[in-house]
């Protein structure tokens, strides 16, 4: 129920739309509201035009109640964000950190990070998603052996965050996040900015709309929901790829989906960092540490259309660091290739990302609130 006045935005739902979409009986449904009213959940929104009966009261969820946080570990930055439950960012930092001294000294740099972030005299936080360079054990809450720092695997990352914050916490991947963030883009379109929700809720009155919503065409032209099935292609310290599949992140049986670095686009190339040669990986860096962008383009699009032609998919969704310096560059030469290479006509849409990787961290942490189990 939470979830569907999340997608419904400021404008609301009625409790018959609620019971319909949910299945629910209409005294469940007023129940259930009930209680989320009392928690600070929900609000009402106004009321919906008359259709000749009694005007219908609109509920709508209210996003400053809760907030979670989102950190993004990378090999040479850690950057952290608060959001509320619309997923808005409301609080961030951004700091250097040194992944290879070490787990300790990253548990550390996470908890002051986290702390920095956190509202000191609001809420507590519902929880904190932590993403790192793979591969790690989702499930597990470990970490993998992460190319370039052997030292990391098994470390307990989750268990020892949990330990230290005295929250829940989940532990994946960067890229998964990435596509978490991606998917997750369309909603946060439709909410206004925090500040502005702020002073409706303070105004105690959402204000009379015309009807309930009834799906708002998403970031990317779907009409009532976010991207069906995308790929997002992270080109950072490192390049992976996050996979968004029926309707959520695809991580594998082993949580090993999406290492798109490591597969091999040139026989006999040089070498890579993970101990195979000619990857994407070493290839697009390379090429990004030559200055010479619109080759490192080219060669994401090459390796980008291969799994274009295995998945199948709307989107293809680009992040990170090296394609924000230069983003033409890379939807241009990316999308060159897909078109180039393309064996139907109805080809995906290359765009990007439009949410960093510590929001979509936020984004997974949130997902049991709104009843998915990450």
């Amino acid at each position: 129920m939470l979830d569907l006045l999340r997608g419904a935005g400021p404008a609301g739902l009625g409790r018959a739309e609620l019971a319909t979409r949910t299945g629910l009986t209409p005294q469940a449904v007023s129940k259930i509201t009930a209680r989320l009213g009392a928690d600070g959940l929900i609000a009402e929104a106004g009321r919906a035009a008359s259709t000749g009966g009694k005007p219908r009261t609109l509920l709508r969820l209210v996003p400053q109640a809760r907030h979670a946080a989102g950190v993004h570990v990378d090999r040479d930055e850690l950057r952290a964000v608060r959001v509320d439950l619309a997923g808005r960012v409301v609080g961030e930092c951004l700091g250097p950190l040194d992944f290879g001294a070490g787990p300790e000294a990253v548990v550390e740099a996470v908890v002051r990070a986290v702390a920095r972030v956190a509202d000191p005299v609001g809420l507590p936080l519902l929880g904190v998603g932590v993403v790192a360079p793979g591969p790690l054990d989702h499930r597990a809450g470990t970490m993998g052996r992460v190319t370039g720092f052997p030292s990391w695997k098994g470390f307990p990352l989750r268990g020892v965050l949990q330990g230290r914050l005295g929250l829940p916490v989940l532990l994946d991947k960067d890229t998964n996040a990435g596509a978490a963030a991606a998917a997750g883009a369309w909603l946060r379109a439709t909410w206004p900015d925090a500040d502005a929700d702020a002073d409706a809720d303070a105004d105690g009155d959402a204000g009379l709309v015309a009807g309930a919503a009834g799906g708002v065409p998403d970031a990317y032209g779907y009409a009532g929901g976010g991207p069906r099935t995308c790929v997002y292609l992270h080109v950072g310290t490192g390049l992976g790829a996050g996979l968004w599949l029926g309707g959520g992140v695809y991580r594998g049986a082993r949580s090993a989906a999406g290492e798109f670095g490591h597969q091999v686009l040139l026989m006999d190339g040089p070498p890579c960092r993970c101990g195979a040669r000619g990857c994407v990986e070493v290839l697009c860096l390379g090429a990004v540490a030559r200055g010479d962008l619109p080759e490192a383009a080219r060669i994401l699009g090459e390796a980008a259309a291969n799994l274009v032609a295995l998945l199948d998919v709307d989107r293809v969704l680009l992040g990170g660091r090296v394609v924000e310096a230069a983003p033409d560059v890379f939807v241009a030469g990316v999308g060159a290739v897909l078109a180039a290479r393309a064996l139907d006509p109805a080809r995906p849409v290359v765009a990007l990302a439009g949410a960093g990787v510590a929001e979509g961290a936020a984004e997974l942490a949130l997902g049991p609130v709104f009843g998915r189990a990450e």
